[in-house]
């Protein structure tokens, strides 16, 4: 059988932990940053966890050797 190939969109927005969670970075932090506050664009610039229920689906799907 020949090796499943990832998704590479998803790939390269989205990497895993060492615990093996699902970490990708925060939209709306790219332009029009005037209008929104201080504390939101602060809390934007870290990265998020996505969701045992979703990192599942993504694990399968589109990272199967993530």
């Amino acid at each position: 059988m020949p090796k499943m190939k990832s998704k590479r969109s998803a790939a390269k927005r989205m990497s895993f932990t060492g615990s093996g969670k699902v970490k990708y970075k925060k939209m709306n932090l790219r332009h029009i940053l005037t209008k929104k506050a201080q504390k939101r664009k602060r809390q934007l610039r870290s990265s998020g966890i996505l969701s045992s229920a979703d990192s599942a689906k993504v694990r399968k799907q589109l990272l199967p050797y993530g």
